[in-house]
């Protein structure tokens, strides 16, 4: 993703957005597994890597399901750290791994601020394309 005068912010963003927070979900998941890291946690670090990127390069490409698909994840991603906020405030028994603190930190700052965005008639403007042509 070179910079271009064309990219407008909005698209930076969110794609920015979606492909760091597929390296954190390799990195973490890399840095909480045992050592030496087993094959099936890195096979699934990097298919949960991959579906981030994925959805950054159609938020890069200005697809509309990729926009959608965007607002379904931020939405989710609130819900599901509020629910584990609540969790932990109520002293639930818990343990939660470091990398759910530090994608918690990353993730709902961010998305709290990309839904907005992402419902808007400007985000709307900026992903027209369609899946297929």
């Amino acid at each position: 993703m070179a910079p271009s005068s064309s990219t407008p912010p909005g698209v930076w963003l969110s794609a920015g957005f979606f492909a760091l927070s597929g390296v954190l979900e390799i990195a973490l998941a890399v840095y909480d597994a045992p050592r030496p890291v087993p094959f099936d946690t890195l096979w699934q670090a990097v298919g949960a890597g991959l579906l981030h990127f994925l959805v950054a390069w159609g938020l890069w490409r200005r697809i509309a399901l990729c926009r959608s698909v965007a607002m379904v994840y931020c939405l989710a991603v609130v819900v599901t750290y509020v629910a584990a906020l609540v969790l932990a405030l109520a002293h639930a028994p818990l343990r939660f791994p470091s990398s759910v603190v530090v994608q918690s930190l990353f993730q709902v700052p961010s998305c709290v601020l990309l839904f907005p965005f992402l419902r808007s008639a400007q985000a709307s403007a900026l992903f027209p394309r369609p899946l297929f042509h």
